[in-house]
């Protein structure tokens, strides 16, 4: 038996921690906030109820292996996507049903199109959930990989995402579409690997589904596995310093406390890890890529909207104005897009609203906290009020005017994310943006790294696999029943 600090009780920290318990080592999860669940966490307000991390699950059955009871609903359609043409087009998890759809709104040919895709999508999807998710990278494992030449093939190293969809895709609007899955992993479709159309292939091959109540609830019954397994959670115990020379000793809280430790597994960004927790900092140079952040509304309405459905989206007529400005680039500095996607999340759930009133989720991508060239100063005095009003305009404009409708507008930065949670800058899915993430094995021995920020990537359903590989390295203790690693 190991004794074993996990820092972070962010999904990824307690899906690690229920794993190794049952593994049979004595886990303790050591958690700076008040509240477990990290990202994934919400806020109630005049009998308003909102997820304010993630709001849409896939792969539920990455959860029940965790043992959780979660009682998913599909959702259909799995978003509606709304174009700046007035087209309308509702995606659907039955790949004959989108088809139809996809013919209806944008025609045969589109249609045709999509179907070519989302073959290339399907092999991208196979050989990344063979070789690449469900397992560390190595280098052993990427040669491996690359002498299995079709699904290397398949997963087009070298090749952006955005080309890929010019190759497939010849109406400009799927085009849209497939982009804006890139930015599912904090990434600019322009620069972000092809490999990522397993994503849109993972979305609407397995259903995208909601849970009653919210979200947020994953983090309740992953609170109660853990105590359901022995392991014990410290709240409002941040770590200052991981002790380790060649391999971890421990933990030094910020009382002063050392806690012994034979492993630890971090559950914060692999950036904080590497820059301020180790006893001397390392570089993650090359893989701390720029990854988007994101600018929340939580609007209470009155009255109902029936044109919207679960999850909607309102995308620009100039797409790629929207990545240069949150993104930067040479000679330009990140800004807040003027013309934004704009995400519109509502829950006809009755737990969530009063009667009566609808609980909206509003996110529009944006440049991290901070003042570097790529980075906007979100405490900026009346910059979050006055993007606020013009992401109201901007779904006037598209028709969705909900101004004289409202009960309150609560606004929440790429700056309250990173004070909230610890996470730099406040990058929603980890400040690696894109496929290449740092490895769930640390640099000294008995480290091992969970989380969106870490492999296999940001994401629900990644996060959870993230745990199930380091629980897979760090193995089961002598004469215990573990769960599957």
């Amino acid at each position: 038996m190991s004794e074993i600090v996990v820092i972070g009780a962010g999904v990824g920290g307690m899906a690690a921690a229920v794993r190794l318990a049952e593994a049979g080592h004595r886990v303790t999860v050591h958690e700076q906030s008040g509240d477990v669940g990290g990202k994934l966490a919400g806020y109630e307000r005049d009998g308003f109820r909102f997820d304010t991390g993630p709001s849409l699950l896939t792969l539920p059955d990455v959860f029940a292996e965790l043992g959780l009871d979660l009682r998913p609903e599909p959702l259909d359609p799995v978003v509606r996507h709304f174009f700046p043409d007035g087209t309308i087009l509702d995606s659907s998890a039955d790949h004959q049903v989108f088809l139809e759809r996809v013919a209806a709104a944008f025609g045969a040919e589109a249609a045709r199109d999509w179907a070519r895709f989302w073959h290339r999508a399907e092999r991208i999807w196979h050989a990344s959930w063979e070789s690449v998710l469900r397992r560390p990278v190595t280098a052993a494992s990427l040669a491996r990989l690359s002498w299995r030449l079709g699904d290397l093939a398949a997963i087009a190293p070298g090749r952006s995402l955005r080309s890929l969809g010019r190759h497939y895709l010849h109406d400009r609007r799927l085009r849209m579409l497939l982009d804006r899955y890139a930015t599912y992993a904090g990434a600019d479709p322009r620069r972000a690997p092809a490999a990522l159309a397993a994503i849109p292939y993972a979305e609407l091959a397995f259903g995208g589904w909601y849970l009653p109540g919210g979200l947020v609830t994953i983090a309740d019954s992953l609170r109660s596995r853990c105590a359901d397994s022995g392991v014990r959670i410290e709240l409002r115990s941040p770590v200052a310093k991981i002790a380790a020379d060649r391999r971890v000793r421990g933990v030094h809280l910020a009382d002063g406390t050392f806690v012994r430790a034979d492993v630890v597994v971090s559950n914060v960004d692999a950036v904080t890890l590497y820059r301020d927790l180790l006893p001397r900092p390392r570089s993650l140079a090359g893989l701390a890529d720029r990854s988007l952040a994101g600018f929340v509304l939580l609007l209470g309405v009155r009255g109902e909207t029936p044109e919207l459905a679960h999850h909607n989206v309102f995308f620009p007529r100039d797409y790629d104005a929207e990545f240069d400005a949150v993104f930067g680039g040479p000679g330009r500095r990140a800004r807040p897009a003027g013309d934004p996607t704009v995400f519109v999340t509502r829950a006809a759930d009755p737990a969530v609203r009063p009667a009566g009133h609808e609980a909206w989720f509003v996110l529009v991508n944006a440049a991290s906290q901070g003042t570097g060239w790529t980075q906007v100063d979100w405490r900026r005095p009346g910059l979050a009020g006055a993007y606020r009003d013009r992401i109201l305009d901007v779904l006037a404009a598209r028709g969705l005017d909900v101004r004289d409708r409202l009960v309150f507008a609560e606004v929440r930065t790429p700056a309250a994310l990173a004070e909230a949670t610890g996470t730099p800058g406040g990058a929603i899915y980890g400040t690696a943006g894109g496929l290449l993430r740092p490895a769930n094995r640390g640099p000294v021995e008995g480290l091992f790294l969970v989380g969106g920020s870490a492999h296999p990537g940001g994401g629900l359903p990644m996060v959870a696999l993230s745990a199930q590989i380091v629980a897979g390295l760090i193995g089961v203790a002598s004469g215990s029943r573990a769960l599957r690693p």
